[in-house]
């Protein structure tokens, strides 16, 4: 199968690796440093999937009409991204590997000839240099769109890729965005301290602000009337038990997290895009979290405290002290 990737950074490189290792004709695009190095030497992926060394086509744009289109860009590049392509890909089965809860909606929009879906990935990966990825966490991937069953396209492509990489296709999709949602919480305070997440989790004074911000962010959707959907030992009723327990005893869920990780130091991928000097995807993860917040009428302040202290440190490249944090994310 061809099968087209717009964004060739750590989860765009994984499943560009291990879609050509599953026999695929993979076509990346690319750009910079990242598009010279896989011309010259595709793209090397090691860690959880083992050693992969492919030998990848890569473009700035798409040049080959695909069967399959994976949209795995940073959510703030996804419409310039998909614009860019969409004259060769509009009307090809469309799957964005994306975080936040725009994304499908944003390639249905350019896209009107496409059958458009999401895939949240819990894989852990470190873009460590230009075409080289390191798969820290290997973990199951779930695919679907809207608020029903999976649908027979969603089966089918789910079965393609899982013969590269693990992948289920699961109804309640909207949901499941929500529960990714809770789970990338855990990105915020790392980039602002600069430490890794295991790090951040193992200090119980950044482990009670990354629990307020998850704890925030169930609240905000239980009040946008969400059924979080099950993802990684997390569903429905334990979201909304956790958003009723005291934020001592809510700790248990990022510690739990934490627990699945193992050793291999997880930078996240907003403490990634910081040390890489590009702009991170804050705005739709905890400030997702404000926008939905506003749309109920109400504040979600530690989300937007969180929000602020990212921008801060992406425009001056400096990590913050312990203490800014502790200080100006409310808690309480």
């Amino acid at each position: 199968m061809r099968i087209g990737i717009i964004g060739a950074g750590a989860l765009g490189g994984t499943f560009a690796a291990l879609l050509s290792r599953a026999g695929h004709e993979v076509e990346v695009t690319a750009r910079g440093a990242g598009l010279e190095a896989i011309r010259a030497a595709g793209i090397r992926l090691d860690g959880g999937y083992g050693e992969v060394h492919a030998r990848i086509v890569a473009n700035p744009a798409l040049t080959v009409a695909p069967d399959l289109v994976l949209v795995c860009t940073k959510a703030q590049d996804a419409a310039d991204a998909i614009a860019a392509n969409a004259a060769l890909v509009d009307g090809a089965p469309v799957v964005v590997v994306q975080n936040g809860l725009e994304g499908v909606e944003t390639a249905a929009r350019l896209l009107p000839r496409s059958s458009c879906m999401g895939l949240l990935s819990i894989i852990a990966a470190n873009y460590t240099q230009p075409g080289h990825v390191r798969v820290t966490t290997p973990a199951t991937s779930y695919l679907g769109r809207g608020d029903g069953p999976p649908d027979a396209e969603s089966v089918g492509i789910a079965s393609i890729l899982s013969a590269a990489v693990p992948v289920v296709a699961i109804g309640g999709f909207r949901g499941a965005q929500w529960t990714k949602l809770v789970v990338n919480m855990l990105n915020a305070v790392p980039a602002i301290v600069g430490r890794s997440v295991q790090d951040v989790i193992d200090d119980r004074r950044l482990r009670r602000v990354v629990t307020a911000s998850m704890r925030e962010t169930v609240r905000i959707g239980m009040g946008r009337g969400v059924r979080f959907g099950a993802l990684q030992g997390l569903g429905d009723r334990r979201l909304r038990l956790f958003a009723r327990l005291p934020l001592g005893i809510g700790q248990l869920l990022p510690w739990l997290m934490r627990v699945r990780m193992g050793r291999v130091p997880n930078l996240g991928s907003t403490q990634q895009s910081v040390r890489r000097r590009q702009p991170t995807e804050i705005d739709y993860l905890n400030g997702a979290v404000v926008r939905e917040a506003s749309a109920l009428g109400r504040a979600a302040p530690v989300n937007a405290a969180l929000t602020a202290l990212v921008h801060e440190v992406e425009s001056t490249g400096s990590h913050l002290p312990i203490g800014r944090v502790l200080a100006e994310v409310p808690t309480a």
